[in-house]
């Protein structure tokens, strides 16, 4: 059974996501931790817990999301996994920080790719990808059917939606894979998102008012 520890990271305050299961395996999603004590406090929690990483994916590129990629690549010695439409914004990692007034360090480009339908496994337990673009080129979600857990980015937020003003963004396609490919999927699914609280997807249906 997947079990899921959220942290809230770095000056844009990011959810960054630990996934693990009774084999001890995970899966870090979003590696956001950017001052020493967020990664100090990343390492304790898989320590602690005895944990294994075996997996290190991100829903998008945006910084805010790169920001621990390093760390973890480096400490667990891991590949960097994306949608290839998001390369781009690895390679802009920098210049991205500057706009907002945060320094970056370079993040390498990722090590391999995945897309629609792809599994991403860790233990007995596997996330499939979705591929949801709009708030970014390449943007997707994980979901775990069985457990109806689904690991937004910043596709979909309490009461919101990620913003599309930014390079490669567009509000008609993100509004229209949350509704073909996230609505869809079942009410009581839990969603965690990239930013904010969880919300569910039939709360979403019924008092999102990007949606309705």
């Amino acid at each position: 059974m997947i079990q899921i520890k959220k942290f809230t990271f770095n000056p844009i305050e990011e959810n960054t996501f630990v996934l693990f299961d009774e084999t001890g395996e995970c899966v870090i999603v979003d590696a956001g931790c950017y001052f020493e004590n967020e990664r100090q406090e990343l390492d304790h929690f898989i320590a602690s817990n005895q944990l294994k990483p075996v997996r290190l994916i991100n829903t998008h590129c945006h910084f805010d999301h790169l920001m621990g990629v390093t760390h973890c690549r480096t400490k667990y010695h891991l590949l960097f996994e994306i949608h290839e439409d998001e390369s781009p914004l690895v390679e802009r990692a920098c210049v991205q920080g500057d706009l907002f007034g945060v320094p970056m360090e370079p993040v390498d480009a990722a090590d391999a790719f995945f897309r629609e339908g792809d599994r991403i496994m860790f233990g007995n337990s596997y996330l499939e990808v979705i591929e949801a673009p709009g708030h970014s080129p390449g943007g997707v979600v994980f979901y775990n059917p069985e457990q109806k857990i689904l690991i937004a980015g910043d596709v979909l937020f309490y009461g919101s939606i990620g913003r599309t003003d930014l390079p490669g963004g567009s509000h008609k396609q993100l509004v229209g894979h949350i509704k073909t490919k996230l609505l869809t999927l079942p009410e009581e699914t839990v969603v965690y998102c990239g930013h904010g609280p969880e919300t569910t997807i039939g709360f979403e249906k019924l008092n999102n008012p990007y949606l309705t």
